[in-house]
């Protein structure tokens, strides 16, 4: 939360800063049970609030869902599957960014810029599909655990 509030602005790609947030949250909602990824992410989403301006609840509810969403996609497969979990993170961060703009309007946010959070959106969910991957392949690269 701290790198995320401090240091990740600096990677902003166009103005679209990767969440990695949202990446750890998916990466912990893809090896749990539904209501711990919910839990999880009801934590990391009142943390994002509370950093946040005027957002309400907005990263509250996103994140909480997302982390459902990731944590009922994965349910069946190998939560170490690379191409699983790049898949799961672009989509939860596509429901993200979705469920956070609805909410938002619903608290009375113009939503006359639906284009250019979706644009954000997309490159955001590439950047942080990025960063998954590359977590996942360093975390591979040192693990020490016999195979």
């Amino acid at each position: 939360m701290l790198a995320q509030a401090t240091v990740v602005h600096y990677m902003a790609i166009r103005d679209v800063v990767p969440s990695l947030v949202l990446v750890v949250v998916i990466w912990y909602a893809v090896r749990a049970d539904a209501l711990r990824a919910a839990i999880y992410g009801l934590a990391a989403g009142l943390c994002e609030d509370a950093l946040s301006a005027q957002t309400g609840a907005a990263w509250t509810i996103a994140t909480t869902l997302s982390a459902l969403l990731a944590s009922r996609l994965s349910r069946g497969f190998f939560a170490d599957s690379v191409p699983l979990a790049t898949i799961i993170v672009v989509i939860a961060t596509l429901a993200r960014a979705l469920i956070f703009w609805i909410v938002m309007a619903l608290a009375g946010y113009p939503s006359g810029l639906g284009t250019l959070h979706f644009h954000q959106a997309l490159l955001q969910a590439a950047l942080n599909a990025v960063i998954m991957l590359a977590a996942i392949l360093v975390v591979r690269r040192f693990d020490t655990a016999p195979r």
